[in-house]
This record gives C-alpha cells, structure tokens and sequence, in this order.
C-alpha cells in the first residue's frame, strides 16, 4: 500500500465490509469522486495499492485528504444513491452520470427536404426516447439511410442496401416515411425489420460479400439499440414489482412502479403473509406521473433498476398483473 497519512489509515482500517457508497474528499472539504462498491472496505483500500489499474486514480489519490461513506442495505441502494450524489455534487473526477443533457431524441422528420429521421436534444411532436449515446443513435440512423426506401409487401418489409443513399421523390418519401413510422411504433414490428436484416445479413456472408454482411451486422446493432430505446423498459415502467433482497437481517422488500421505487421495508424473517401486506401498502400509494423535465435524469436510474433486477434470481422478483404474479421473464427483451 502506498504511503497514507494516519488519518486516512485509520479512516480505511475502520471502513466496513458491507455495501455503500464512498466519497473521496480534498483539503478543502470539496467532494471530487463518489463510489459505490458490495464491499465498501475492499474498493476503497484498491484506490490506495501500490500499482492503481488507472491513471486517472494515480491522479486523484494524492488530492485525497479525507474520506467518507454511506453504508446501505444492498448493492441496489447503493448503486442509485451514487447517481443521485453525483448528479448532485458534480465530482471532479466523476465522468459519468454526471450530464443529463447528453440525452438525446429521435425525431420522425415530415418535411421531404430533411432525412425522414433526426437527433434533437429537447422532447418534441414526434420523437422518440431518450437516449443515452448520440453518436450509437446516429450511426443507426446513418445506416438506415442506405436502406431507404423501405416497402412492405403483405406482412414482409423489403429493402436492399445502396452504397450511396437513394435520392427519394416527394411521394417515395412519404411512403417511406410512413413504414418508418410503423415500425417505429411497434416492438414487434421492429423486430421484423431486424430479422430481415440478420436474413440479408447471412445471405450476403454466404456469397462471400463480406462489406455488405458488415454493414448489415452495424445496422442491426443500431435497430438493436434504438428498439431498446423505445421498447426494452415497457415492463419496468408499466408493472408493479416487488423485489424481494436478502440484506445482513433478513430480507428488504422495494416496491417499484413507473420504474421508481416508491416503498421499501426491512423484514427479520419473511412470509407470504408479510409480503401480501406491504403489496396492499404499496397499492394503496399515491399514483406518481413521471414530469418531463425530469425524463433525461431519470433514464439512469431506470437503467440501474433495469440492470439491477435482471441480475436478480427468479425468486427475487415478483411482477404483478391485475394482482396476479408474473415470472420476471416478462422484463427479458
């Protein structure tokens, strides 16, 4: 371990084995990095090695002057109160979370003078998101451009790829314009789109174009994320869940609506009588709409929630459907 002050060699010989959050702070008191780890004492102690994995941790150890931490009762709190601190108090040496407004939308375009499909920073008349990466959202759309125009024939949607995008006339652009927007409008039917695609895909490798299979391997990560951008949470946002989490004493029962968590409860030991009543509890909560404004900060939380749920077993999970329990596959893309 590198040289510390006693201070801090106190401070991380006292640190517990438990999950929470730590704060690194100068000598002014500043905060300049927050973290978060399921063992609080291990993490923080690897930032003070003798051969950091980064740079950057090189860096920051010698403006630690003191250190603090919150410990929760799972890795799951643990997770969203370092979102919520850091979109808070802005740390130095945090890069993530930190920017809301590097969310963007896409936007169905109407006018035959623009691209049928765009990136705008504000949610507006047809658009659609938000999403985390500008630059993945617009290489999707780059890569749609060279299938344009897209027709459907019955139930099929059929298209070619064009080295250079296609010039569109006034009526193709519309006709265009409007498959897009049903495909855009449905999980199911963007799936097709994708499918399609993986078929072309394949057939292109088979002959030995390999340039062609490549971009249809880019467009179907882009389709990929943008269907995930729309669709991947409509179970999380639209269900009612329980999470059930052994903590160090037992069991902590989250009730999550809308994607938020609106209650939770420590429980020594647990029955399905102790969980029919706090799901009565969590039924009789107030209804909580989601404000605009708050959209784009909100995205990580639910990306933490999302992630956190799919990490959890089968019986840690319980989906609610018309007071009915529904398997946690229900949340699987």
């Amino acid at each position: 371990m590198k040289t510390v002050s006693s201070h801090l060699t106190n401070l991380l010989n006292s640190i517990p084995e438990l999950p929470g959050i730590y704060k690194m702070l100068n000598s002014k008191g500043n905060i300049i990095y927050i973290g978060k780890s399921k063992c609080l004492k291990k993490r923080v102690k690897s930032y003070f090695a003798n051969t950091p994995k980064w740079e950057k941790v090189t860096k920051m150890v010698s403006f630690i002057h003191d250190i603090d931490y919150v410990v929760t009762d799972t890795h799951l709190e643990a997770r969203l109160l370092e979102c919520e601190l850091i979109k808070l108090h802005q740390p130095v040496f945090n890069s993530q979370l930190k920017n809301d407004n590097r969310y963007v939308y896409l936007k169905i375009e109407n006018n035959v003078n623009y691209s049928p499909l765009s990136i705008v920073r504000e949610r507006g008349e047809n658009t659609l998101g938000p999403f985390r990466s500008y630059h993945t959202l617009s290489d999707a759309i780059d890569s749609l451009k060279n299938i344009y125009p897209i027709s459907k024939i019955k139930r099929t949607y059929t298209f070619d790829y064009h080295i250079l995008p296609v010039l569109m006339n006034e009526e193709i652009f519309h006709n265009n314009l409007s498959i897009l927007k049903e495909i855009l409008s449905s999980e199911k039917k963007l799936s097709k789109l994708i499918s399609q695609a993986e078929k072309k895909m394949k057939e292109a490798a088979s002959i030995y174009r390999y340039e062609t299979a490549s971009f249809y391997r880019d467009l179907i990560r882009g389709l990929q994320y943008i269907n995930h951008g729309i669709s991947g949470y409509q179970t999380l946002l639209s269900k009612d869940i329980i999470l059930k989490i052994p903590v160090q004493n037992g069991f902590k029962l989250f009730w999550v609506s809308k994607g938020m968590i609106h209650l939770r409860q420590n429980y020594n030991t647990l029955n399905h009588n102790d969980i029919n009543k706090f799901i009565m509890l969590g039924q009789a909560l107030p209804s909580v709409t989601l404000k605009e404004q708050n959209e784009k900060s909100y995205i990580d939380f639910r990306d933490i929630l999302y992630s956190e749920i799919m990490s959890l077993s089968e019986d840690m999970v319980i989906i609610l459907d018309n007071t009915s329990k529904v398997s946690r596959q229900n949340l699987i893309l």
